[in-house]
């Protein structure tokens, strides 16, 4: 089995550097182009399944990829972006930084530390739910012969190499954020998961 697990291509939230989330934001054009180029790098990659997440961007990366080949495509709420809670549409660029809890960002620089903000998710969650998504496919004998393409977000995917890798929640943005539309390609074999190559982009 090999896995392409892919980061959703640009928002106009990512431009402007404002926390999406579970916020059902649409790619722009120039994540419609990046999913295109992206798209045509992999067009002699035999895929034989896609799992996407069910926000807008991810699945609509996951159709351009998808391109004309006749394979099922499964929305799967596991691989979902981490929530943000009431932080959703804040923004933590320098310019516009607006997010009112002084802590909040151990996200990204102690994630062990991070508290989640009124009705979001904390990181233990995500890593629970996407190595869950995981585990259910490495161990699928059914599978072990397919090619699947994984489209999700930034964090999640994050969750998802946190698996993989087999580290702990301090640890959880080694590597950093990956770029829009950037491909990770993870081989299994015997239920064990080996790194091919991560965060590649095509652009």
């Amino acid at each position: 089995m090999k896995l392409y697990i892919i980061r959703h291509g640009e928002t106009e939230w990512n431009v402007k550097r404002r926390f999406q989330g579970r916020s059902d934001i649409p790619l722009n054009e120039e994540g419609r182009r990046l999913a295109r180029v992206t798209s045509e790098a992999l067009r002699d990659v035999p895929f034989t399944r896609i799992y996407t997440s069910p926000l807008k961007r991810a699945y609509e990366t996951a159709m351009i990829i998808k391109g004309e080949r006749d394979i099922p495509v499964t929305i799967e709420p596991r691989i979902i972006e981490i929530s943000f809670g009431e932080y959703e549409g804040l923004c933590c660029g320098k310019e516009n930084y607006n997010i009112p809890d002084p802590e909040f960002m151990n996200f990204f620089d102690k994630p062990e530390a991070y508290k989640p903000p009124r009705g979001a998710e904390g990181i233990g969650e995500l890593k629970e739910r996407t190595a869950d998504f995981l585990h259910g496919i490495v161990h699928n004998k059914s599978m072990e012969n397919d090619t699947i393409l994984v489209s999700t977000h930034g964090a999640a995917l994050r969750g998802l190499l946190s698996c993989i890798n087999n580290v702990g929640i301090e640890d959880f943005w080694k590597g950093g954020v990956h770029k829009n539309c950037a491909v990770t390609i993870v081989e299994v074999k015997d239920g064990k998961t080996v790194m091919i190559e991560e965060g590649k982009t095509y652009y």
